[in-house]
Parts: structure tokens; C-alpha cells; sequence
């Protein structure tokens, strides 16, 4: 078949989590169709640096996506009907590559990734045989999650997190509309979790043949444990994730105001490193003797590998962890929340990792691991049988490929009436 894939952002090469998934499913459906990549790219570099993707698909890029001023969102969240995701990539020059793809080629589906593109596939409802959106999150769970941990402490809050909590009321009223509306235009919707599928079900139970379970993944013959576990001290810990995602930064606020003094009083020199792209004001804030702030690097293999316990405190999100799924596969002794290994399936606390919500139970967990680095390669070898068993890139692409092949049969019968 011929695929038209929608990106919002280039796929080559895959650092963020979204990048990750793209860039992978992408490389399984070029195994067994002709693919063709649509995808944004912020400047020239950025367009160069698809040349690997070319040798095995065909590639068009498009410069943006257009920047929108806090100014504009904030009018848009209270006056535009439409949710701030479903705007946030609207591209004139994009719509039009996208027309004269759709004019020189007939595609028998056009599958945007993520809800940002999925104004782009309706475009071409009538030009293509199906249309399929790959979600990332059940969205508006996850904003109905971000609305109800910010606004638990009512007008007492301070200024931004009391705007933070209504801007994720607002959202998650505008998703839940904005979603019902897409599980009823789109013929399939990939999901990356049982709880995602369960969630959006929920919006519109009469969809539920439309959604698919195709997990994300770790590529688990690349992201191997280290020669040296531990050697950036037995003291430290890893925080890895984007730091301009919201949930991220619930996370490390969290963490170093209820866990990291608790942790203090337990053992001398413990320390965080946090680790991700564009760390802005907040997480600067955040920074201290015991939180080393690294920023973006190049691989987060050694910090990884390096640490004593990687920490995953979330407390709102949706899908699932990527970053965990890596330290999982790395060996890496883990301590996570119960909302950060939701839709993981499998994952078992004591066997595969420590799991603990309240501040003094995940201080506990995390001391547990640094006094006890033999239970921490028991767990961690453990984790890694558990993404090797069901969490590898291959086995979600076969998941996607066996979707696309109960499609391709009523595209071919279509093909034949013609």
C-alpha cells in the first residue's frame, strides 16, 4: 500500500519520546509499504539531518511549525472552541505540501502522528481510502489529571500554578469534545496503552473496534546496560525526560520539595541530575547543591548507566514512559510512581522495580536501592527480561503491521470495484 505519514516534527535523529515513536514505526511500515514522510522541520539542519530516512522512504519537509505567543494562547484558550493542541501546528505552507502530495498521488491511508496532525488527515478523508491517527496520550485524561493536582490547594495556590490548573481545566473540557469528534472521523486509531484505549473508549463507546494497541518500544539490541553501573556515585540519582512537558516538571517539583529532604535526612550527599532538553525558568529554579541541572546531552546512556537509582516521580500523564522503558532495558535500579508505570503492562513492584506515591515510601525505596546495589542488579535484570519479552520496537511494529494488513484487504477489494 501507499502511506502518506503526517509528523509534527522530524522523526531522524530520535531524542524526545514522540520522535522515538515516529521514527520507528515509520522504519517498520517502509519494511512492507511505500511510505512517504510529510513532517515539519524548525530550520535547514534540522532538514539535512533526515538524509539516513531517504535511503529507505521518501522525505518532504516543511519549515515551521509557525511559533504562537503565550499572548495568542491565552486568547485562543478562552475564546477558540477548537483545544490548544488542535491549533498549535496549523501550517499554511504545510497544508498546501500536503495538497499537491495529495493531488500527484493516490495514498490508500494517510495516518497523522499525534493529535497536533490530525486536522491534516481530515483534510484528505475524501482522497485516500482510510485515515488513521496515531495517538500519543489520551489527552484529555491527561489534562483532566494536570487540572486536579494543580487546583487541589483552590484560590491558595500560588499565581501560576492556580493559572497553570485552569488552563488544564479549560483543556481538558475543549479535549474531551475534540476527541469524541476524532474517534468518530477516523477509521483506526493506534493507542499506546490498554489504559489510553480504555480512556478514549470511554468518550465513545461505539468506537471501540476502531482503537489498536501498538506500545511504545525500546530498541533493545541498541540500549544496553553500561560496563560500569553506579560510577557517577552511589549517592546520585537520574531524572530524564523533556523539561518543558508539564507533567516532567510536576515531577521534579515534587520530588525536590517532598522526597530530596527526606532523602537528606537519611543519607549524607545525595544528589539529582536532571537530565533533558530546554529547561526553562521553573526547573532553573529548582537547581541547588544536591540538584545538578545537565541539561540536554547528546546520550543519556551514561547518566543512566551511571546513576545509583533512576527516579521517575510522576504524578499526572498519560501513555507511557519511554525514558522508563530505556532505564528498564539498561538495568538500571528504578523507583516510579504508580502513575509513572501505568500502561506498562507487567511491571511488578519488588520484582521488575520499587514502586511508591507518597513522599516518605519513595525516600525509603530510593535509600533501599543505594544501601542494597545487589537487589538493584536483581531488579534491574528483571526489567530488562520484561522489555526484551514485550516492550521491543519490533514486536510493536509487528503489532502495527498486522493492523495494516485487515486493512489493506478491503483497500485491495476497493482497488478491484473501480
Amino acid at each position: 500500500m501507499k502511506i502518506l505519514l503526517l509528523a509534527p516534527y522530524p522523526p531522524f535523529p530520535p531524542r524526545s519520546g514522540g520522535a522515538l515513536r515516529v521514527f520507528h514505526l515509520a522504519r517498520g511500515l517502509a519494511m512492507h509499504h511505500d511510505l512517504t514522510l510529510l513532517t515539519f522541520a524548525p530550520n535547514q539542519a534540522a532538514a539535512a539531518a533526515l538524509a539516513p530516512l531517504r535511503e529507505r522512504y521518501s522525505v518532504v519537509t516543511v519549515h515551521g511549525p509557525p511559533p504562537r505567543s503565550m499572548l495568542r494562547r491565552a486568547v485562543t484558550t478562552l475564546a477558540a472552541p477548537l483545544p490548544d493542541m488542535a491549533l498549535r501546528n496549523r501550517s499554511q505552507p504545510y497544508a498546501e505540501a500536503l495538497s499537491r502530495l495529495l493531488a500527484a498521488e493516490h495514498y490508500d491511508v494517510v495516518q497523522a502522528e499525534s493529535i497536533e496532525m490530525a486536522h491534516y488527515a481530515l483534510m484528505a478523508r475524501d482522497l485516500t481510502q482510510r485515515i488513521v491517527l496515531d495517538q500519543f496520550n489520551a489527552e484529555y485524561l491527561l489534562q483532566r489529571r494536570a487540572a486536579l493536582a494543580d487546583l487541589k490547594g483552590g484560590l491558595a495556590l500560588p499565581p501560576a500554578r492556580l493559572v497553570a490548573g485552569i488552563y488544564s481545566l479549560v483543556q481538558w473540557r475543549k479535549l474531551s469534545r475534540y476527541e469524541r469528534r476524532l474517534l468518530r472521523a477516523f477509521d483506526h486509531i493506534l493507542v499506546v496503552s490498554e489504559q489510553d484505549r480504555a480512556a478514549l473508549q470511554r468518550l465513545v463507546p461505539a468506537a471501540a473496534s476502531k482503537l489498536a494497541v501498538v506500545p511504545n518500544g525500546v530498541d533493545t539490541a541498541r540500549i544496553r546496560p553500561g560496563a560500569v553501573r553506579g560510577d557517577l556515585g552511589a549517592s546520585t540519582m537520574v531524572f530524564v525526560g523533556a523539561l518543558d512537558y508539564r507533567p516532567n516538571l510536576d515531577a521534579l517539583r515534587w520530588f525536590t520539595t517532598e522526597v530530596l529532604p527526606l532523602l537528606r535526612q537519611k543519607r549524607r550527599g545525595v544528589r539529582l541530575l536532571v537530565v533533558g532538553r530546554a529547561p526553562g525558568r521553573v526547573v532553573q529554579t529548582l537547581a541547588s547543591d544536591e540538584v545538578e541541572l545537565v541539561g540536554e546531552v547528546p546520550s543519556v546512556a551514561p547518566y543512566i548507566d551511571g546513576a545509583a537509582v533512576f527516579v521517575v516521580p510522576m504524578r499526572i500523564g498519560g501513555g507511557s514512559r519511554l525514558k522508563l522503558l530505556e532505564a528498564l532495558a539498561m538495568e538500571a535500579p528504578v523507583v516510579a510512581t504508580s502513575m509513572a508505570v501505568e500502561g506498562i503492562a507487567g511491571l511488578r513492584n519488588g520484582k521488575h522495580l520499587l514502586i511508591a506515591d507518597r513522599p516518605q515510601a519513595f525516600a525509603e525505596a530510593v535509600i533501599r536501592l543505594m544501601h542494597d546495589p545487589e537487589l538493584g542488579r536483581t531488579l534491574g535484570a528483571a526489567g530488562r527480561d520484561h522489555v526484551i519479552n514485550h516492550y521491543d520496537w519490533d514486536a510493536s511494529i509487528a503489532s502495527l503491521n498486522q493492523l495494516y494488513q485487515q486493512v489493506s484487504e478491503p483497500v485491495a477489494n476497493e482497488r478491484k470495484r473501480r
